[in-house]
């Protein structure tokens, strides 16, 4: 089977390459290749943030919320997941009515607040960005690990490499070309997995079944995992690029819905298989994978499959990454040629590769990008009202840093301890940073908004 495996990885790989290279042809100057301003219709956009946003996570993260906190969680995550994408169909024809040339978060960051914004939205986007990389070429390679033979650490290099070959060439329009193929190979290779699986799956067994979670500790994991995701990916340069590609309004609505109510469907059903390998009673192994301990009832075969899902998974987010973070970098640097900007996008990648060789979780480091993120976002996203100041913007972000600590602060009575819960302990999720982070932004910048207004 090894030579079955390593066939199926460099097949899916030469096919992105060969579909990304193609579309360099038509990026032309730097605006292009970072924007691929005004060029693409709902269809595209729609399957391009579904494939985007559908990075090896969905194999690991869903089918355990699934199988341990029940379809309550479930529910919050693929909402969580979706929802960018609905305030991207609400929000996005509006900045893109107020910056037609725009090109990044940061950059409307810049034009309602200053610069001083725009480097503190750029950092946080990097940092989450970065850790959204390092995660996803980490899980390919303990995937490689887990279904084949194949040593983790070449197919982590592979996927990288390829990824940055048609990238750095084509630019966004290669990422948004793969991204419609990858979409569809996704949805069809998950079917597939899905079908066998759930043939193969053991009957439930009376001995086994969900986990007994109290609804509210349920219903407090699923809010949890709401805010995480939707702060974090509204921080995702990638989508907003996305924003500025579309044809035109009607054209970015309707692909943010499409890409939204699939990625919905997908978390549900990849999570699903998680409740159904724990109600099936199977070992979900330790650390629990149970996606993957369904494979083990299912043929030999399937595994080839699985593992081609998880590269096409895994190569469709990386490539927006890659892609995103070089954007920024550009916005960073005026005067920047299109040859630099390809360096640019190569330099990044390597301390990130870097990281995923050493196999090391980043769990934790990756709820708490997602909990800087949900510390700016409301005072960004108040940008859109024009009485909003740069002080009441830069206030609210200020007060975000302090409400992700103040509720356990309250509770505990320690600073240091609530430090060292909002940094997440064992990588697991807690409501009370993300929802102060929240509230103190969104709430200062509002109160400094409305006194500024009295002068």
């Amino acid at each position: 089977m090894m030579m079955t495996h390593l066939a199926a990885i460099v097949a899916a790989l030469c096919l992105f390459g060969w579909l990304g290279l193609r579309a360099r042809k038509t990026a032309s100057g730097l605006d292009d290749y970072m924007t691929a301003r005004n060029s693409q219709g709902a269809t595209t956009i729609g399957l391009s943030f579904l494939a985007s946003g559908m990075g090896a996570w969905i194999l690991f993260a869903p089918p355990e919320v699934g199988a341990f906190v029940g379809p309550v969680a479930l529910a919050g995550y693929a909402l969580g997941a979706a929802l960018p994408f609905i305030i991207f169909a609400t929000l996005g024809p509006l900045i893109r009515r107020q910056m037609p040339r725009g090109r990044s978060i940061s950059g409307f960051a810049e034009e309602r607040f200053g610069k001083g914004m725009r480097r503190w939205v750029s950092l946080i986007s990097v940092l989450y960005m970065a850790c959204f990389l390092a995660a996803e070429l980490t899980a390919i390679g303990s995937i490689t690990g887990l279904l084949s033979d194949l040593n983790g650490q070449v197919v982590i290099i592979a996927v990288a490499v390829t990824t940055l070959i048609y990238t750095t060439w084509g630019g966004l329009r290669a990422s948004l070309a793969t991204d419609r193929w990858q979409a569809l190979l996704l949805m069809a290779l998950l079917a597939a997995v899905l079908f066998v699986d759930w043939k193969h799956l053991p009957p439930v067994t009376a001995s086994a079944g969900l986990p007994g979670i109290p609804f509210w500790s349920a219903v407090s994991v699923a809010l949890t995992l709401v805010l995480a995701v939707t702060a974090a990916n509204l921080f995702h340069q990638g989508y907003w690029q996305r924003v500025w590609a579309a044809r035109d309004s009607a054209s970015l609505w309707k692909g943010a819905i499409l890409g939204g109510g699939t990625t919905i469907v997908v978390v549900a059903i990849v999570g699903g298989l998680g409740m159904s390998a724990a109600m099936a009673g199977l070992d979900l192994g330790q650390p629990p994978i149970p996606f993957f301990a369904l494979l083990s009832e299912a043929p030999q075969w399937l595994g080839a499959v699985a593992l081609v899902l998880a590269v096409t998974l895994v190569a469709s987010s990386v490539d927006t990454l890659q892609n995103g973070i070089a954007s920024l970098a550009v916005a960073e640097k005026d005067g920047l040629t299109l040859t630099a900007a390809r360096w640019v996008t190569v330099a990044l990648m390597v301390p990130v590769v870097i990281v995923a060789l050493q196999g090391v979780s980043v769990l934790r480091l990756f709820l708490i990008a997602d909990l800087l993120c949900a510390t700016a976002i409301v005072p960004v996203l108040m940008g859109l009202w024009a009485r909003v100041t740069p002080t009441a913007a830069m206030g609210g972000a200020l007060a975000g840093l302090v409400g992700a600590v103040l509720p356990d602060w309250v509770m505990t009575g320690s600073l240091t301890e609530a430090f060292y819960i909002a940094s997440f302990p064992g990588g697991a999720p807690t409501l009370a940073p993300f929802a102060g982070a929240l509230l103190a932004s969104g709430t200062v910048a509002l109160a400094l908004t409305m006194v500024q207004g009295r002068r």
